[in-house]
């Protein structure tokens, strides 16, 4: 591969320094005392902006460089890595210019990109105190009717519309709603609300008359306690008409879209809070000795080290399929973002509930193990799972499509190109196009219509190749509990009112087997070009990493689980990376952190202690 993703993401990690030494500016000492103080960390932003980050952000077209979303998340990701509040505090301006990529004009388009390539904070105005998640119920209202007062206007507009819109109304638990210069604003501009009652205004708070809006104050949160996470108030703050993006009206529909992207790109903000987690649990494991014996040594010990190992890299395999996915099947993007945002955040919290179990009470103290970080990444991720849809919100989504989920499912249709191009990580990917995204996958997954064909090919190879058996045999498994979940979805088609808990438990099962199909879509199509390698071909190799996806996969889904002897060689892929000063990961790459002083045992990484 020339030139992937990971390797501009490794120039940053770089560039940031090695975040065990106290005195770089992006280090974990840093991190903690800013989160004891329950500060912004603006001097690491500012790192950020000297290398560029902003404009990775913003699309080429607009003078950016934002032209592959695999490498936004490695980016981010990196920035995770070290330190959630960081990654969620400044990628929040992401999130804030999306509904101007998705449906602005080119010339807001063009503004908002000098804004963030300057370093202007932008924020996304969705929620309300009162309705949560419920967009339709919001009530920050906006007004374009010209008054009595406004005589030029009404003179220049015979229709009786202003050349302005006069904002009244609150948001609240908004992320940088203080901080944050512009706003990407979600209100209601027909009194009777409605799927077209509401529209989009970018608000630049910096053209505003100071006595019509007042920052609410910061909430105290329990994990990423330094961010902004505030409010605003509008006071019939008056706005340029300008400011609509895209057509009046359309406002959920370009919310929902864009939410599409930020929902897959919550995956890395998951990933980072999971290298994190596992490396101190390594790292711990490794260290700490008890009644003569090192906890590393223990069949316990080891059974919930490698679990998360295993996690992790499954985690990460959906999650490049996901971003790729982005701009390879962009019209099926309703369900990617949707497993994707359910998948990754519970299964994280997992990873380090897990973890919490290997560390003691040593996973709850401040200055006993690592300077308190595993208790800083375990509280900061928990918010990850309820921003940008929860995971209700998302399992109803699926729900609400299981009809042409499972009708493209039996006809074997849904963009199995893009799917295929997704999986494979050497393919170049085409130009994202926001006009392809869709509320509905209305022709199915392409990831779930090209199982079948993956699973075949799978099973040919091990016809070549006998090591490769018990992966095959663990995907002709997940096939058919795919095909069983479908037959379960069928009964809840066409539900959308009030949805049942059972349908709730079918879409989850959903994700577990999209999640699966996705492991072996990217083993079929990728393995060839990395099993070669000398730092991470020994996890694609026979297998290895995708046997034990499928084999966690399988038991959430209530299957048997696989014997030991995969978790035993995972688990001294895990040990050999840490002690060589790379990352665990699918793909070869390095860490910019010095490297603890690793047992003899752990180099060779090959010894075999039976989980």
């Amino acid at each position: 591969m020339e030139h992937p993703p990971y390797r501009l993401a490794e120039e940053f990690d770089r560039f940031l320094g090695d975040p065990g030494d106290p005195d770089e500016v992006f280090s974990y000492a840093r991190c903690a005392e800013l989160d004891e103080k329950e500060e912004f960390p603006a001097d690491i932003c500012h790192r950020f902006q000297e290398w560029g980050l902003p404009g990775e952000y913003v699309p080429v077209e607009y003078g950016g460089r934002l032209h592959d979303y695999e490498q936004v998340l490695q980016l981010v990701r990196t920035v995770a890595r070290r330190d959630l509040t960081c990654a969620i505090g400044h990628g929040k301006t992401y999130l804030g210019g999306v509904c101007v990529w998705v449906a602005g004009s080119a010339e807001q388009g063009a503004r908002l990109a000098a804004d963030i390539m300057a370093g202007v904070p932008v924020a996304l105005g969705l929620t309300e105190r009162a309705h949560g998640s419920d967009l339709l119920a919001n009530d920050v209202r906006t007004d374009n009717k010209a008054d009595k007062a406004d005589n030029a206007d009404k003179a220049a507009n015979p229709d009786g519309t202003a050349d302005h819109w006069m904002v009244s109304g609150e948001k609240w638990l908004i992320n940088n709603a203080t901080r944050g210069s512009v706003l990407s604003l979600l209100t209601r501009t027909h009194p009777d609300g409605g799927p077209r009652g509401f529209s989009v205004l970018l608000v630049d708070k910096r053209e505003l008359d100071e006595d019509t809006y007042r920052h609410l104050p910061k909430i105290p949160t329990l994990g990423i306690r330094g961010a902004d996470i505030s409010g605003i108030a509008f006071d019939g703050a008056r706005v340029p008409r300008s400011a609509l993006v895209g057509a009046e009206g359309a406002g959920l529909e370009i919310v929902l879209k864009a939410l599409q992207l930020t929902r897959t790109m919550c995956a890395a903000l998951s990933l980072g809070a999971g290298d994190h987690g596992l490396r101190l649990g390594l790292d711990f494991a490794e260290e700490r000795e008890l009644y003569g014996r090192r906890l590393i040594d223990l069949p316990q010990a080891r059974h919930l080290l490698v679990g998360a190992a295993a996690d992790v890299l499954l985690h990460e395999a959906v999650a490049l399929v996901a971003a790729r996915a982005v701009q390879s099947q962009t019209a099926e993007l309703s369900v990617t973002s949707a497993v994707i945002k359910y998948l990754l955040p519970t299964g994280t919290d997992q990873v380090l509930a897990d973890l919490t179990g290997l560390l003691g009470a040593r996973a709850f103290l401040k200055d006993v193990h690592a300077d308190g970080r595993f208790q800083k990444v375990a509280r900061d991720h928990r918010i990850v799972g309820l921003f940008d849809g929860n995971t209700l919100v998302n399992l109803n989504s699926l729900v609400n499509q299981f009809r042409p989920l499972v009708r493209g499912f039996k006809r074997g249709t849904g963009d199995t190109a893009g799917a295929a191009a997704a999986c494979d990580l050497a393919t170049p990917l085409p130009p994202l196009d926001p006009s392809k995204l869709s509320l509905v996958a209305r022709h199915g997954s392409g990831v779930m219509a090209g199982l079948a064909a993956s699973v075949e090919e799978i099973t040919r190879r091990a016809g070549l190749d006998p090591a490769l058996e018990p992966v095959a045999d663990a995907a002709r498994r997940l096939l058919a509990v795919t095909h069983a979940v479908h037959t379960e979805m069928e009964e809840y088609q066409g539900v959308l009112a009030e949805v049942p808990a059972a349908a709730f438990e079918v879409a989850r099962r959903y994700t577990l087997c999209w999640a699966g199909a996705a492991c072996i879509g990217l083993w079929t199509h990728s393995a060839d070009s990395l099993r070669d390698d000398a730092a991470t071909g020994a996890l694609w190799r026979d297998g290895l990493w995708l046997r034990a996806a499928l084999d966690r996969l399988l038991v959430r889904l209530g299957e048997p689980a696989a014997d030991g002897e995969t978790y035993d060689e995972l688990l001294g892929a895990l040990r050999a990376a840490r002690s060589s000063g790379r990352l665990f990961s699918l793909l070869p790459q390095r860490g910019p952190e010095r490297q603890p002083a690793m047992p003899a045992a752990a180099v060779g990484g090959t010894e075999r202690t039976s989980c």
